[in-house]
Parts: structure tokens; sequence; C-alpha cells
């Protein structure tokens, strides 16, 4: 008998069913976030980042060029199971035009469009409202500034139908996410205005009906940026309300963009009993949202968790955001994302029903050593074979062939 019917076998004796678990994974996409290939850089201009946002490190082999990120997210997408979706900002435009934010179309991003079809991708988008001349005063759509607010006013709505466009020419609802960084970084001395400001821009950007078989909108909150570190005109509360308020507006969720004390994974079933989808960005923060390469830590488990053991893997859209320039670019994409995935795996090989009645019944003690006797069960084994299922290698047979294309590939940049 082989590794994987063994653990099987464990698995039936607590009522799982492993066959099952690989099935619904394997029909889960991750949306993975473009920018982890070239530290958000984008192909604009090379201009510093703004906003709040700080990629470290110079480890070699950057993207550079739309066909060098092309080229290397297909080496990601080699070493990572499944079928996928691909996340990008509007900063990634592909032109040989000067465009400015407000003016940019969806023949800007065709590029992505042809480059995902030919793959079975989807794509999930994001406006830019970072590392531009008219963000530099960290308002945006907040601002007092009439031209200014209004410029990006005129870019959310821009994005909104290069998102429905893309959508509608792949086949599958893209997200359009909403960040802005705008604050202050001393103590305002009016807290209303700026939010009564976002709440007016976003209404006129809302204001555009697009069909929700092409968009799915949502905006994401977030607690303090560098250099705006005492009042951030997005707070969780402020989204949460607008989203609650508004029809077909959402609420994403990342996990870096709160207090240290507080856990993503409580907020996730309080929402799924007010929204039918519930957008996530999964990162690692490191005392703040630093963005780590995400790793199989205890609050990514927690969040695998809360998504499968409340039947919402259909509801809950998957992202990854962050960006480490200290270590091998394409590697940080295959181990974020297969780290997403095995927590997925380890909450769908749970027997969630049985726990969830020990709860009921009162029978902590039960649920307790239950709880930590899965942690010993052969997880590892039904991740090797989903990805020999896949066709991919195990989680040590991957490495040898991204060093391979790092000294053919990226060391020659």
């Amino acid at each position: 008998m082989n590794r994987y019917e063994e653990a099987k076998e464990k698995y039936a004796a607590l009522g799982v069913d492993t066959d099952a678990a690989i099935a619904a994974l394997e029909n889960k996409a991750i949306s993975i976030h473009c920018w982890q290939g070239d530290d958000v850089t984008g192909f604009e201009n090379d201009g510093a980042l703004t906003g709040g946002i700080q990629a470290t490190g110079n480890y070699p082999g950057k993207a550079r060029t739309p066909q060098e990120l092309f080229a290397d997210f297909d080496q990601a997408l080699a070493m990572i199971p499944g079928k996928h979706r691909i996340n990008i900002h509007a900063s990634y435009l592909v032109t040989d035009e000067t465009v400015d934010r407000d003016a940019i179309e969806p023949k800007h991003f065709q590029a992505w469009v042809d480059y995902a079809k030919a793959r079975g991708l989807g794509i999930d988008f994001n406006p830019t409202f970072f590392s531009h001349p008219k963000a530099d005063g960290g308002l945006t759509l907040s601002s007092p500034d009439d031209e200014i607010r209004n410029f990006w006013i005129r870019h959310a709505k821009a994005c909104r139908k290069i998102a429905a466009y893309i959508g509608e020419q792949l086949g599958t609802p893209c997200l359009n996410n909403i960040w802005i960084p705008d604050g202050y970084k001393d103590i305002p001395a009016d807290r209303l205005g700026p939010r009564r400001r976002l709440k007016e821009s976003l209404d006129e950007i809302f204001s555009v009906e697009y069909d929700s078989k092409y968009i799915i909108d949502c905006v994401e909150s977030k607690v303090f940026g560098i250099g705006l570190e005492a009042y951030t005109v997005g707070s969780h509360e402020f989204y949460m309300g607008y989203a609650a308020s508004r029809k077909n507006v959402y609420v994403l969720l990342d996990n870096g963009h709160y207090h240290p004390t507080e856990m993503v994974s409580d907020k996730i079933p309080s929402l799924l009993l007010y929204f039918d989808k519930l957008p996530l960005h999964v990162t690692r923060p490191m005392r703040w949202d630093s963005d780590h390469v995400v790793l199989l830590d205890d609050e990514l488990k927690e969040i695998a968790k809360e998504i499968v053991r409340n039947d919402a893997m259909d509801r809950v859209l998957i992202g990854l955001d962050y960006f480490d320039a200290s270590i091998n670019r394409v590697a940080a994409w295959i181990v974020g994302t297969r780290n997403m995935q095995k927590a997925l795996l380890s909450a769908l090989l749970m027997p969630h029903e049985k726990m969830k009645a020990l709860q009921e019944a009162g029978n902590t003690t039960e649920l307790m050593m239950l709880s930590e006797a899965m942690k010993l069960l052969p997880l590892g084994d039904v991740w090797d074979y989903f990805c020999a299922k896949n066709n991919v290698p195990d989680d040590f047979g991957w490495f040898e062939k991204i060093k391979a294309y790092e000294k053919d590939v990226l060391l020659k940049r």
C-alpha cells in the first residue's frame, strides 16, 4: 500500500474523504499577485514607491518588462498545482503610449488578457492610487483639492471599465479592488471631512453600473501606512459601513491591515453572515503590514479553517499580496501560493461536523484532544499525492528547477 492509501485510511477512520478534499482543492483558484515579480514597480516608470509601500532588498533577476514578468510567472505556475488567477495593478499597463492614469483603457491591458486566455487563467484588477505625482500629498479620493480628487475618480472609473472588459473577455468575473493610501502622518484636526469626501467619491465611482457577471467591486481598508501613521481615511469601519449600505460592493480583508492582535480569521464568519462574497488578500505581517511571503503558520491555517468549515470555498475569493525583494522572486510566488493551498487542504481534511457537534454538546475536552491529534495526521502524504496528480514537483523537487531558471535567465538580466 502506498503512502497516500495509508493516509486515506487514517482520515477515513475520522469520516474524512481525502479524494473529495483533493477535488475541492483542485477547483479552488488562488489569485496570484503580479507585483511580487518586479517589486511593485509596474510598467509606467522607474520612480520610487510611495503611499506607505516598501519593497526591501535587491536580489538579482527582477522582471523589467512585460515579457520578463510573463516568463517568470509561467515558471511559477509550472510549480503550483491547479489553475489559478493573476492579480494586476493599473500601473502594469502594456503600451508604447504615454498614458496618465485617468486615461487608461481596456486596450492597454490586452496583452494581459491574451496571456491569461492562452493559459486558461482569470484576472483580477486594482486601481493604482500610489506612486504618482497626484498622490504625493497623501490624499487621493479624499483630497480637498477638487482637481486631484476628480483625477482619481476618473482613474477609478476607468479601472472599473477595464475590469468589466477583462471579465467579459475571459468569461469569469474580475474582482476590482479599491485601496487608497489616504491619511495623515500626525493627528488630524478633522477626521470626518476626509471620510465624507471619500464616501462621495466612491458614490460617483460606483454610479456606473456593470454586469455582475463581469465585475465584482470591493473596497479595502488599512490601519496605517509608512508616513501616514496617525490616521487612515479608509478604515475598516468606514468600508464595512459603506459596503453594507451599497448594492454589489464588498469588503476585502487584507490580514496585514489590522492591529497585530486582530485576527482576520475571526472576522471571516461574521462577514459571511452579511455578504454573499468575501474577498481576501493574504499576506504575512511582521509587526506591521510588511508583506512577507506567506508561510504555513497558525493564522493562515485558521483563515483556511474558517473558509472550509463555513462551506465558503465558493464565496471567499482568495488573493495573495506580498512582495519580498530580498529572495528569488519566482520562488516567493511558489512558496506563498503552495502554502495557501496547503492550509486549505489541511482544513478540508478536518472532520468539521464532528468537531462542531463536540462543541455544541459541551465536550470541549474531547474537542481539544481531537484538534491536537489531527496535527500529526499525514497531511504531507495527501499533499504529495495532490502535487503528483497535478503533474508538479513535490516540496523537495521544485527548487532545483527554479535554481536552474535563476542561473540560465534571472542572473543574466
